[in-house]
C-alpha cells in the first residue's frame, strides 16, 4: 500500500489550462444547481439569485485559490517531479474540505441556518464533491492524453532511428576505388590518419577496418542526420551504439569497443554534448 501512494503521478502544472478548467467547472456546478436542485432553490425566490451566485463564487474562488495562488505562491511544494499518488488523493481530500466549508459557509449565512439538517448536509456535499469529481477526471483524460502522445512520439523516434539505422551510407574515396558502402548501423567508429580515415564496421560478427582516401570532416557531413552517430574527438567519430565500457578520470571520458584495440578519447569540447546522448 505504502509503495502505491509513493508511486509517482503527476501534478498539474499549467495555470492557464487550470484557470479555464475552474471557470468551466464553476458553470457547471451552476448549471447542475439550476437543472437538478439538489437544494430547493426555487421555494426561497428572494433570495434565489444570491444563492446561486454564491455557490458559483465559492466554487470558483476556493478552486482559484488552490489551484493557481497556492502553486504559484509555493512551487516547490507542487513540483510535478515530486507529486505522487498519496500527495494527490490528500490534495483531492484537501479540495474537497474546501469547496465544502465555502459551500456551507454561503448556505447557512444566506438562509441564516444555525441548525443544518442531515439531508441538508449531503446536498452540500453532492454539490461540493461535483467539481472535485470533475478535476479528478480532467486529470486522468490530461494524463491519457499526455501518456498517448508520449508513446507516439517515441514509437517514431524508435521507427525513425530503425529506418535511418538500416540506411545505407557511402563514404567515397577521392580514388573511387577504396570507397565504402555500409549501413550505418554497421558502422562501429572512423579514426583520421593523416590524408586518410580508418574506417571500422562490423560484418559478420566481426569487425573489419578500411583505409579511405578522405577526411575526417567529409564523412562528418555524410554522417551529420544520424543522431546515433557522433564526433567525440577532432580525430574520432563513433557509433554510440556499439560503445562497450565508458571509463572516467581526471582528463574526462575514454570509450571501449568490441574488437577494436585502442581506446577512444572524448574531448572536453563535447563532452557535455555526449553525456546527452547517452
Amino acid at each position: 500500500m505504502l509503495r502505491f501512494l509513493k508511486k509517482s503521478y503527476p501534478f498539474n502544472e499549467d495555470l492557464k489550462h487550470n484557470a479555464k478548467v475552474i471557470f468551466f467547472i464553476s458553470v457547471g456546478v451552476l448549471a447542475f444547481i439550476l437543472v437538478f436542485q439538489p437544494i430547493e432553490i426555487y421555494s426561497h425566490p428572494r433570495k434565489l439569485v444570491f444563492l446561486i451566485a454564491g455557490f458559483f463564487l465559492s466554487t470558483f474562488v476556493t478552486l482559484a485559490i488552490n489551484l493557481l495562488v497556492l502553486p504559484s505562491l509555493f512551487p516547490r511544494l507542487f513540483r510535478s517531479e515530486k507529486w505522487n499518488v498519496g500527495k494527490e488523493i490528500l490534495w483531492d481530500i484537501w479540495l474537497l474540505l474546501n469547496v465544502s466549508f465555502a459551500d456551507f459557509l454561503i448556505y447557512t449565512r444566506l438562509f441564516e441556518i444555525m441548525n443544518l439538517h442531515f439531508s441538508d448536509v449531503g446536498k452540500i456535499l453532492l454539490i461540493a464533491c461535483l467539481p472535485v469529481a470533475v478535476l479528478i477526471v480532467i486529470n486522468q483524460e490530461r494524463l491519457l492524453r499526455a501518456h498517448l502522445k508520449s508513446a507516439l512520439q517515441m514509437n517514431e523516434r524508435l521507427m525513425k532511428s530503425r529506418n535511418l539505422k538500416e540506411t545505407l551510407i557511402h563514404l567515397e574515396s577521392e580514388y573511387k576505388t577504396d570507397s565504402i558502402s555500409i549501413t550505418a548501423d554497421a558502422l562501429v567508429l572512423i579514426r583520421s590518419a593523416d590524408n586518410y580515415i580508418e574506417v571500422y564496421y562490423r560484418s559478420n560478427g566481426n569487425v573489419k577496418k578500411q583505409m579511405v582516401r578522405s577526411s575526417l570532416k567529409k564523412a562528418e557531413e555524410t554522417l551529420r542526420d544520424f543522431d546515433f552517430i557522433f564526433k567525440c574527438h577532432r580525430s574520432y567519430i563513433i557509433n554510440i551504439n556499439h560503445i562497450k565500457e565508458v571509463r572516467g578520470d581526471s582528463q574526462g571520458y575514454t570509450l571501449f569497443f568490441d574488437q577494436i584495440d585502442f581506446p577512444v578519447p572524448v574531448s572536453q569540447n563535447y563532452i557535455e554534448e555526449f553525456k546527452k546522448l547517452i
